[in-house]
């Protein structure tokens, strides 16, 4: 926080001011829940007033800097840093990353947005549900000019969330049931539990339903698995929502739009962008829409082609937090090295990287020598060069998965015979090394330039992905690769053979045969969750394949 005071005026400091609010929720988050593991409910508590303090000083000055077009002056309470001292602990303290921020482009300025064109008076009682909307309903509460938010910990069944207050919280949260209550999240998901559940504790301690809002992070309904009350409140009560489109994309000031950051690091027209999000990006890429890859559209992250002055460039989203900063920095030596376009900058939360023309890698009739060697020299720098930068699941959670998996989408039977095949996992311990792999080997991730060469297009999200997986042994990687361009045997071990040499790692029979399985089982359990929110055209690339993975299940563990 020092540090932002003492900056400059600007989007960079903006950044920073978001970046420090970020971390912040995180801790505070992390030792509300903390608390409440001890006492087995939300109570009152000095130190979670505190967090609430601070993080309502932090919201009103990224409001301040937002609305004045990142211009104004910084104003904080003398005793902010003593706030901060008091969110001390002598106990570690389990922090949970925001999947929002990460993953789906939820911006903390659109809760600004939203709560600023509500209608709702200060006199509001604003709660955020934990984990995100601890730092949310903050930014809630600063453009009512509301107290300090509460926050409370749904616990349960996730289609089932029940809340658990002590006398003493209730109390003070409800002490007025006549004013208005906001609801503070991301989502909602798959049932809208969370918010439904806080709900019912309003409700039935006396609050009436028409006091009720709702502040999600999209305009859509609850989810199917949303119980009937849930989702007939859901509807009948107003939902506050400023979407990304909205925020950055059309706003009125031109210093808040994607388009105008983007234009700080390449020379990019502010009315020349294209929207390729949800497997838009196809279109582009494929003339024939009969030849289209599956796309899982909500787990797409969002992304733009830009062009400016003969070129063209593609604005991606890759993380608030600073994370977008992390992957350019290794997006670059990828791209020095020759295997993924140049990366110009960063831009808020997104990575600009050179847009490249050129043919999809399965319809470029390159040489399967070629791709194999390819493959090779590309995986096997990634195992020398980049370092785990995060943990990934263990080798007992992905045969835990792929068991799961594939008994859900074919029976006991052969989930059993491919349990045989992977063997006990523990027998590997010892010769894997975690790497910063590429998580997403499918051909249509890749590129044959009109220049030939071959360039992966999408290198540096999916071992960060919203899913378990995360950094693993390059056998990974190189088993995704046989899977995905469907290499013969001898393929398989010329790869295996190449990244081997160029890496110093251990990707025998036995590794291989093991990441193949939990491999599979990832993919069938992946693409199986999307196809259940898709119908038509959609819904066959995506059977086809399912059905591409479960044919190779024979090959691994007979029939």
């Amino acid at each position: 926080m020092t540090a932002c005071i003492e900056m400059q005026p600007s989007r960079r400091r903006h950044e920073s001011l978001v970046r420090a609010f970020m971390l912040t929720g995180e801790l505070v988050q992390g030792l509300a829940d903390q608390e409440f593991a001890s006492k087995r409910a939300d109570d009152l508590s000095e130190l979670q007033d505190a967090g609430a303090k601070l993080l309502l000083m932090q919201s009103r000055a990224i409001m301040q800097s937002w609305q004045s077009g990142f211009a104004g002056i910084l104003s904080f309470p003398e005793d902010w840093a003593s706030k901060l001292d008091l969110l001390d602990s002598t106990d570690p303290v389990r922090m949970k990353r925001a999947e929002g921020y990460a993953f789906y482009a939820l911006y903390p300025e659109s809760y600004i947005e939203a709560a600023s064109v509500s209608n709702l008076t200060p006199k509001t009682v604003v709660i955020g549900i934990r984990s995100i909307g601890t730092g949310l309903a903050a930014l809630v509460s600063s453009a009512l000019g509301a107290e300090p938010a509460y926050s409370l910990r749904p616990t349960g069944h996730p289609f089932e969330r029940r809340v658990r207050v002590t006398p003493a919280l209730s109390e003070r949260i409800l002490a007025d049931r006549d004013t208005d209550f906001a609801i503070v999240d991301e989502g909602p998901g798959l049932s809208g539990s969370s918010f439904g559940c806080v709900a019912d504790w309003l409700q039935a301690n006396g609050v009436a339903s028409g006091r009720l809002h709702f502040f999600p992070s999209h305009a859509g309904e609850a989810g199917p698995h949303a119980s009937e009350p849930h989702r007939t409140r859901w509807r009948d009560r107003p939902r506050h929502v400023v979407s990304f489109d909205d925020l950055t994309l059309k706003a009125q000031d031109p210093k808040h739009r994607l388009q105008t950051w983007a234009a700080d690091v390449v020379a990019v027209a502010p009315s020349s962008w294209r929207d390729l999000s949800g497997g838009a990006w196809r279109d582009v890429r494929y003339r024939d829409p009969s030849h289209w890859p599956p796309s899982y559209m909500q787990m797409e992250k969002r992304k733009f082609l830009m062009e400016a002055e003969g070129a063209a460039w593609h604005v991606k989203f890759a993380g608030l937090c600073g994370s977008h900063v992390d992957k350019a920095r290794r997006g670059s030596l990828l791209s020095e090295a020759g295997f993924i376009p140049k990366i110009a900058g960063t831009c808020y939360g997104f990575i600009v990287e050179e847009w490249l023309d050129g043919t999809p890698l399965d319809h470029s009739g390159v040489s399967r020598r070629d791709i194999v060697d390819h493959l090779g020299r590309y995986l096997g720098f990634r195992a020398r060069h980049l370092p785990a930068r995060n943990g990934g699941a263990s080798i007992h959670k992905l045969c835990e998965m792929a068991i799961f998996n594939i008994t859900e989408a074919v029976g006991s039977d052969t989930a059993e015979k491919l349990r045989c095949v992977m063997g006990a996992p523990e027998r590997l311990a010892g010769r894997l090394r975690r790497v910063d792999t590429d998580n997403r080997l499918h051909p249509w991730e890749w590129l044959t330039t009109t220049a030939g060469r071959i360039m992966k297009t999408d290198a540096l999200d999916h071992n960060a992905a919203h899913d378990l997986i995360g950094c693993q042994d390059i056998a990974w990687d190189v088993v995704g690769a046989c899977v995905e361009f469907e290499l013969s045997s001898k393929e398989r071990d010329c790869l295996a053979d190449l990244v081997g040499r160029e890496a110093d790692c251990d990707l025998r029979d036995d590794v291989l045969k093991f990441f193949e399985a939990c491999y599979l089982g990832f993919q069938i359990g992946l693409w199986s969750q999307a196809r259940a929110s898709v119908d038509g055209a959609e819904r066959e690339r995506i059977e086809s394949t399912i059905k591409r993975y479960l044919d190779r299940l024979p090959q691994l563990v007979g029939p």
